[in-house]
């Protein structure tokens, strides 16, 4: 019998949930109009409709408080707070700890090839991440444009390699998260189809 969710939450998850309130309360997406706070409230969604467990649901919640929210001291901080697990989790989240970050194309070669070998906590909590990124970037490519690609370092062509080398990323674990991994490709291809079609 599976469990309830009263067995499978603690007082922990909620935390975390204060934690990373306190930590993004005051950031913004890059639409600039929706609280950065709703982007790790949805990735945490669809790691535990994936079946995720506590620890991968805190990792969710926390996944961008080191690159965005001071460094590898912070992860001691979130290592401290709760544990190694979580922690290791975020960290393999991670694609740059200081600021300024390094150069965006090595950043994200780099990330990509530390995914061929992640943790499937890591690929869960990636994985959500990359998908609800690729929603926003679907939603505003259809509001806004061409205008989008000016709010990512990488711009047009640049974003536009990193989702489909992230596709190719995590398609070896389609059978183990298959909703998501779906879901990835779907938007990828919809945001390629938009941003040809606006050529």
């Amino acid at each position: 019998m599976d469990s309830s969710p009263q067995d499978r939450f603690t007082d922990r998850f909620l935390s975390a949930l204060k934690y990373a309130f306190h930590l993004h309360k005051n950031q913004i997406r890059k639409s600039k109009d929706i609280p950065y706070f709703a982007h790790l409230m949805s990735v945490t969604a669809m790691v535990l409709e994936a079946g995720g467990d506590e620890e991968e649901a805190i990792a969710a919640l926390l996944h961008d408080a080191v690159e965005d929210q001071g460094g590898r001291s912070r992860l001691a901080e979130i290592h401290d707070l709760f544990g190694k697990r979580v922690a290791d989790i975020v960290d393999g989240c991670t694609d740059a700890y200081q600021t300024p970050k390094p150069p965006w194309r090595e950043r994200k070669e780099a990330y990509l090839k530390h995914l061929e070998n992640a943790s499937p906590s890591v690929i869960l909590v990636s994985l959500a991440d990359k998908v609800h990124n690729a929603r926003a970037i679907y939603h505003d490519l259809k509001r806004d444009g061409d205008l989008v690609w000016e709010r990512f370092t990488g711009g047009k062509e640049g974003t536009l390699w990193y989702y489909r080398q992230l596709v190719k990323a995590f398609h070896p674990h389609a059978d183990q998260y298959p909703i998501l991994t779906q879901n990835l490709v779907r938007l990828v291809e919809e945001i390629n189809r938009l941003a040809n079609k606006m050529e």
